[in-house]
């Protein structure tokens, strides 16, 4: 820590007088910037039991003093679906299912802001979504963009933009798990304004943690990731869960992180203003120095001529 001496006679290698006295500089900018408390749940799902799955979740949750709480994905239901059927009969309207309504009620309690990943019913169409919900109720829902393996037997992809939401102290973007893969959707979050990404996961290929360092690098944004642990064993399918849940800042450092095999409430106080500082070195602008003009490629769709040549 630095010490901040309040005049010459106590500072050994002499200097001005100052006014201020405190312990560290850490002290000095906490009343100077405005914090904000961000946090993750860690815990193991059964599989096909929400209401064991939502009073697990919220027994850590009530321990929180979070302004913005992450929950990981499909955290009502497990993940290891095996069936369509099984989807149908777990998967809740959003925002007037029941997940929904707790979270909200939850947020307005305690005042603060949730986003938690659940099965989504819309019409004929079932998604693998996340809400944001806040003091006064649902705010929005985000659908998984890029689903991951089996995903793709049971679930509709999203057909929602990567949207930023501003919650007061702070502007939140959503992803959800195997989005941590394709850059462009951590950028198109910051791009839009994102000082916090809410990452709902359930991970199993062991590079996310190191990845999400690298996007919040890239960027200049905070990530919650929050991840399960334990398995979903569904007797000829099992998959095991890698933990390791994290929240990361804009230089990429790791501020906490949980274990791979146990449940944790994890919790930093951040400041989103460091996120709103995209200067790199005196002549470097991570957003400035960017050069669009030769991203187009990016933007093309996946049935343009041009990839199926690079596919070949």
């Amino acid at each position: 820590m630095i010490k901040v001496w309040a005049s010459m006679d106590e500072n050994p290698s002499g200097g001005r007088k100052y006014k201020l006295k405190m312990e560290s500089y850490v002290n000095f900018f906490k009343r100077t910037r405005q914090f904000v408390k961000a946090g993750f749940v860690q815990f193991e799902p059964r599989f096909g039991d929400p209401e064991y799955n939502r009073r697990a979740a919220f027994s850590l949750m009530e321990k929180s003093t979070s302004r913005l709480l992450v929950l990981p994905e499909l955290f009502t239901t497990g993940y290891l679906f095996v069936s369509k059927k099984e989807v149908e009969e777990m998967a809740e309207e959003i925002p007037r299912g029941i997940t929904t309504r707790l979270l909200s009620e939850f947020a307005c309690d305690k005042n603060c802001h949730v986003v938690g990943g659940l099965a989504e019913r819309a019409g004929d169409k079932y998604f693998n979504s996340s809400v944001i919900v806040g003091p006064g109720g649902y705010i929005a829902t985000y659908r998984k963009a890029h689903l991951f393996n089996e995903e793709k037997l049971f679930f509709s992809p999203g057909d929602l933009p990567f949207e930023v939401y501003d919650i007061g102290e702070a502007r939140v973007g959503m992803l959800i798990c195997f989005d941590w893969f394709f850059p462009e959707s951590a950028r198109a979050l910051a791009l839009k304004g994102a000082d916090i990404i809410a990452h709902c996961a359930n991970l199993v290929l062991p590079h996310c943690p190191a990845a999400m360092i690298t996007r919040c690098l890239e960027n200049r944004v905070f990530a919650v990731t929050a991840d399960r642990v334990g398995c979903d064993d569904r007797g000829k399918k099992k998959l095991e869960f890698i933990g390791l849940s994290q929240i990361v800042d804009p230089s990429g450092r790791v501020l906490v992180s949980a274990p791979e095999d146990k449940p944790m409430l994890g919790e930093f106080e951040i400041d989103p203003g460091a996120a709103r500082n995209k200067t790199l070195l005196e002549y470097n602008n991570l957003f400035g120095d960017r050069r669009p003009e030769f991203y187009g490629i990016i933007c093309e769709s996946n049935q343009d001529k041009e990839f199926e040549n690079v596919w070949k």
